[in-house]
């Protein structure tokens, strides 16, 4: 996992003038965030939304459907059957797309496209088969728009045996060899393109789309324009036999005569229309919106950009189709539809128009999807998925265009040419392109179902309702159009899947499945793999440490609403030693505690121990709570203070019924004799002051991060709840990212705080408290100018977070002069002639706190700075400073720590240590 590129390690909120950040992590490591590796990239995307994602796929979508199979779908299956066809085909993609923006907008999208999304959200194995047979798909369409050219330049300039008098221009002749001829050639002019590279065509494609919006722009004209006419058509195949057509205009005999299907045989391959053949030689006419995605490797912001652009393309071709079949079956006689595929250029106020639009947009449907088909082949090849096969596509230019990949993408539309008629293989890549698109649901769905942290698209208009429908839909109408393609093709796949389980080498892209287990039942435990773990599936695994269940269930209650479907224990420690007793008094208490974790009602496991210290059990627990890749991450304690405990069983009324008994035979009774009395004022503690800070020590040392929940059992959520109900925005989410105790240390965010970011915006995710605003506390120096930047910074952080929050800027000078001022009076022995030593050299610096150093005076003016700052909050997350390494001042950090957060109210003191945010897929 360590050469994965997508966690954050190297992004700087801060910098310090003149050398390095002062402050490193406690790992040694340094403690910077990464956004992403793209950098070495940059000079390869020169692509816009416009430009890169809106042209090549309005022109893919278009493609020869939209000139030359327009007449052909409502000749067969007429208006009504058209227009069913036309929305359920745009409900497919718009459910595809939704999928397609909700995984673009969740982090950096590379080269890919659409296999890139697939294999990082899947893992390789379904990535690698989906994304060979998407391939496939663009492959085979983009043989099926060369013959659609080659078609419509017969129909221009082919010779047509027995008719007389024939033009000059119809010299062309005509036959499977020549038309075979003729596609090759077209193909060739396609590769000497696709080889210069992407950027010539995107370039070429403004001027393509240009024209063809005229053209289009043309044909409406024409159906107001044109006079009514009559037309003689004849066929090659058909030399005995002419047609008599008509051009009627406006007619309402001829709308009700094309209202109804009436399906023939198809002219160009003479066989039957059916109502499945023909959707799919019209769902061509979408495949394209992938056209965008194949371009992600060249496109400046593919996150921003593919949504964008790929929505306003869905839109415009969807009521351009629509314009269309309204226009064609008001207005044209039923057998000019039927008997030729280009009668727009007989209708037209001036024929060439189309003829050019015709000749562009095959042109340019022709080399999108040559080139993201190289794209997608060379995003295989370079995953090196399928071994020495594929080796070759990794070979790049010097600009990057991968032309060994374009090259092998031209041979194989070479051979899909064979097939010789456009209508011949259409049903064949309407099965593959619905085969992509249900696998690109079915990344959404996983994502959407595993509920991970991060997975926080910024497109939020999707559901796992539409991406299940989107499943369902692609593939009900795979076996619609030939069930057989749709058969071989998920054999197919299957095939590759395993062949890629056995042979690929393990990948650090991150595997859906790890995370999806998690909430499945025991048995597939041992799936979960700790090998296989990456950054943007963490979520919290706490181990709250419980003394008394009587005063904890506040904080037991919060602590669930924290865990984002991670894993929860309840850890208790019983003092004792198993030698002196005669049975372990441990396993009978599991049943009481399951019985209080089904009474507040939370998700938490049970775990309990038998140890001589508090110390000693909780270091077992954090040791062996747990299986496989379910183990505790996280430490909770309560805090360490002198306040009285409240007895949450005399408030609660659901622990009052005494006559009640749940399913495993305990009754309130005994379940209340079962927890002890709330400690009075008097009674002493089962563990010291030390104690309880070297616990915190030992799960640092033990890589657990460590969270202090105090006054919490002030938290009343019903009542929060019901006052922002009323009036939105009312509670608020308040986080202090730095370290209050090291005023010289707050000039970058490190790894704890950004932990504290993640925490705190998981609450924040869950349903009851999404009405909370979260707020992020920067604070500043009066004198330091580049406190704008900070804040620049920052949110342009929390904008790759994805996290939703309000900067709150603090002057600090009154607080950060008491802790200078103490240091200049009191200078730390061995220090420069100044008298002060630079905490910010000291080894460690950024994991030690020289408690000797801060006043009591400091603390509490923290503490007041802090609550100054309090505006209807309901709960605060603060910067836990790490132990000091000397243990006789165990106790004088934790009285630091009672100062800073007294009368705060519900407040967790976190202190962070593995890396849990992520901006990549």
């Amino acid at each position: 996992m360590s050469n994965e590129s997508s966690p954050l390690l190297n992004y700087r909120l801060f910098s310090v003038a003149g050398g390095l950040p002062a402050n490193e992590e406690e790992s040694g490591v340094r403690a910077e965030v990464t956004l992403s590796n793209e950098a070495p990239q940059d000079h390869q995307r020169s692509l816009n939304t416009f430009f890169g994602v809106i042209v090549p796929t309005v022109l893919s979508m278009f493609s020869i459907v939209v000139f030359m199979r327009i007449g052909f779908v409502v000749g067969h299956a007429g208006f009504l059957q058209s227009l069913l066809m036309l929305v359920v085909a745009y409900v497919i993609i718009t459910l595809t797309v939704l999928s397609v923006c909700a995984i673009s907008t969740n982090g950096a999208v590379q080269g890919g496209g659409a296999y890139f999304m697939i294999s990082r959200t899947l893992g390789p194995e379904f990535g690698g088969s989906i994304g060979l047979m998407f391939y496939m798909a663009n492959v085979c369409a983009c043989g099926v728009y060369v013959l659609g050219l080659v078609e419509a330049i017969l129909d221009d300039f082919g010779m047509m045996p027995g008719v007389a008098g024939q033009l000059s221009l119809h010299s062309l002749p005509q036959g499977y060899w020549f038309n075979l001829l003729y596609a090759t050639a077209i193909l060739l002019l396609c590769l000497l393109v696709c080889l210069v590279g992407a950027e010539i065509y995107s370039k070429a494609s403004f001027l393509i789309f240009t024209v063809v919006s005229v053209v289009l722009l043309t044909i409406f004209i024409s159906f107001f324009a044109v006079k009514p006419q009559s037309f003689i058509i004849s066929h090659q195949d058909n030399v005995n036999s002419t047609f008599n057509t008509s051009y009627t205009g406006f007619n309402m005999s001829t709308f009700r005569s094309n209202l109804y299907s009436k399906y023939s045989r198809d002219y160009t391959t003479n066989n039957m229309m059916t109502f499945a053949i023909v959707f799919a030689i019209m769902f061509n006419g979408c495949t394209g919106i992938m056209a965008g995605s194949n371009m992600s490797g060249e496109l400046k912001n593919p996150s921003l950009s593919i949504p964008k652009g790929t929505i306003i393309a869905v839109i415009y071709t969807f009521f351009i189709y629509l314009f269309l079949f309204f226009m064609v079956s008001f207005t044209c006689d039923r057998l000019l539809l039927l008997e030729d595929n280009g009668f727009f250029k007989k209708i037209n106020v001036w024929s060439p128009f189309v003829t050019i639009g015709i000749y562009s947009t095959s042109l340019s449907a022709s080399m999108s999807t040559l080139i993201g088909a190289s794209r997608i082949l060379h995003a295989l090849s370079k995953d090196d998925l399928f071994g020495v096969i594929m080796a070759p596509a990794k070979i790049t230019s010097s600009a990057g265009n991968p032309w060994v990949a374009v090259l092998y993408t031209w041979a194989l539309v070479q051979a899909v040419l064979f097939a010789g008629k456009l209508n011949t293989i259409a049903g064949i890549v309407t099965v593959f392109y619905l085969m992509a698109y249900a696998a690109i649901d079915l990344a959404c769905l996983a994502l959407e179902w595993a509920s991970a942290p991060n997975f926080r698209p910024t497109f939020q208009l999707f559901s796992w309702h539409t991406c299940l429908l989107g499943i369902i839909s692609c593939f009900v109408m795979m076996f619609l159009i030939n069930a057989v393609y749709s058969s071989i093709s998920i054999v197919v796949m299957l095939v590759l899947l395993v062949f890629i389980h056995y042979r690929a080498p393990t990948s650090s892209w991150g595997y859906i499945s790890q995370a999806l287990i998690f909430h499945q039942v025991r048995k597939y435990l041992l799936l979960l793999d700790i090998r296989k773990e990456h950054v943007k599936f963490w979520r919290p695994q706490i181990l709250l440490m419980v003394a008394n269940a009587r005063t904890s269930c506040h904080l037991i209650k919060f602590i669930n609403d924290l865990k984002k479907g991670g894993l929860y224990v309840l850890g208790h420690v019983e003092i004792g030693d198993l030698d002196s007793l005669p049975s372990d008094p441990i396993q009978p208490q599991y049943n009481f505690w399951l019985s209080l974790v089904d009474k507040l009602n939370v998700k938490a496991f049970v775990d309990l121990t038998l140890s001589p210290s508090v110390r000693q059990g909780t270091q077992h627990l954090l040791r062996i709570t747990g299986l496989g890749g379910m183990k505790p991450n996280t430490l909770m304690l309560g805090f360490y203070d002198n306040c009285t405990p409240e007895d949450y069983f005399l408030q609660d009324p659901a622990f009052q019924n005494s006559q009640e008994n749940d399913l495993f035979g305990v009754d309130m009774t005994s379940l209340q004799a079962h927890f002890p009395p709330v400690r009075d004022n008097e009674s002493s503690k089962n563990m010291s002051a030390a104690e309880y800070v070297a616990i915190i020590s030992d799960a640092i040392k033990m890589q657990k991060n460590v969270c202090l929940g105090r006054y919490f059992f002030s938290l009343d959520k019903k009542d929060l709840l019901s006052r922002s109900r009323k009036q939105p925005d009312r509670i608020a989410i308040d986080v202090w990212p730095l370290n209050l105790l090291r005023p010289d240390s707050t000039n970058y965010v490190d790894v704890c705080s950004l932990f504290l970011l993640q925490m705190a915006c998981i609450l924040n995710m869950v349903s009851s408290w999404r009405s909370a605003r979260l707020r992020i506390f920067l604070c500043i120096e009066s004198g330091d100018d580049g406190w704008i930047r900070k804040e620049e910074k920052l949110r342009e952080l929390l904008n790759k977070l994805r996290i939703k929050a309000t900067i709150k800027i603090v002057i600090w000078d009154e607080v950060t002069a008491l802790h200078w001022h103490k240091n200049q009076r009191a200078p730390t022995p061995g220090a420069g002639d100044d008298g002060v030593r630079s905490i910010a050299n000291a080894p460690n610096s950024a994991s030690l706190t020289n408690v000797s150093k801060i006043t009591d005076e400091y603390l509490v003016a923290i503490n007041q700075m802090v609550l100054k700052q309090a505006l209807n909050t309901a709960v605060r997350f603060l910067y836990l400073p790490r132990p000091p390494a000397d243990t006789s001042q165990y106790e004088r950090y934790l009285e630091q720590l009672e100062i800073m957060t007294r009368d705060l109210g519900p407040t967790l003191l976190i202190h962070g240590l593995t890396a849990v945010t992520c901006t990549e897929l």
